[in-house]
């Protein structure tokens, strides 16, 4: 049966830019390689999906809540659906000055963060710099072939899910979960301890448990040190 808002799912997909073919995101490896856009520094697995939270683009939601787990589908969003039309204002014109300043030298095709936003190089002569505001996908037609993977069930499961999101570089079942009289208890492997950002990672985990699961009262996060002695 269809899903719900607050639903978790996981999602594997490729999307591609209709008008090109150019694949712009995905989650399976096989594909990745085949392609020959694999990166070692990305992980390949299926994403966490929360129906209403608006981690994905609007327009991909709401194909994907009419869908059932393990069905897969083509879903094309037009740009309206996606990253909307291209702005014409978003195109502004800067003296070079203002780049080379900041240590960059203006080249065409480059990006380059402005006031804090990511802007394309589109131009550069007679001392002005010709940059692009707009999103790298707007006014683009996108195509998801997407596969419901797995709705998750379990608040273990869901937890463990969450947890993954926040440190994805540490395999989910390492962690040990517990949950009892409301209370959860996540112990955190040891290999994750000198992760940068841990502190940041757990707190983030915290609010996402206080956020989907109002019964739970709080949260615990066990750090083990075991020493290792030899016998005498």
């Amino acid at each position: 049966m269809p899903f719900a808002k607050g639903d978790f799912i996981l999602i594997d997909f490729v999307a591609k830019i209709k008008e090109t073919g150019e694949i712009f995101d995905l989650t399976i490896e096989e594909i990745a390689k085949k392609e020959n856009i694999y990166r070692e520094d990305e992980i390949y697995e299926p994403m966490l999906v929360v129906f209403g939270e608006g981690w994905i683009l609007e327009g991909l939601e709401e194909e994907l809540i009419k869908m059932n787990p393990g069905e897969q589908k083509i879903i094309e969003l037009p740009p309206e659906k996606a990253f909307g039309s291209r702005d014409p204002s978003k195109i502004k014109v800067i003296p070079a000055r203002e780049l080379t300043r900041k240590g960059i030298t203006p080249r065409p095709g480059i990006r380059v963060e402005l006031n804090g936003k990511p802007a394309l190089i589109r131009s550069v002569g007679g001392g002005r710099v010709v940059v692009d505001f707009n999103h790298p996908l707007a006014g683009k037609t996108l195509i998801y072939d997407v596969k419901i993977v797995k709705k998750l069930e379990t608040d273990k499961e869901k937890i463990r899910a969450l947890i993954h999101r926040r440190i994805p570089r540490i395999p989910a079942e390492k962690f040990n979960i517990r949950i009892r009289g409301g209370i959860v208890t996540i112990e955190i492997p040891e290999e994750a301890y000198f992760i940068e950002g841990l502190q940041y990672a757990k707190r983030g985990i915290a609010r996402d448990i206080e956020k989907f699961f109002p019964s739970m009262k709080s949260v615990k996060f066990i750090e083990k040190y075991e020493f290792k002695r030899e016998e005498a």
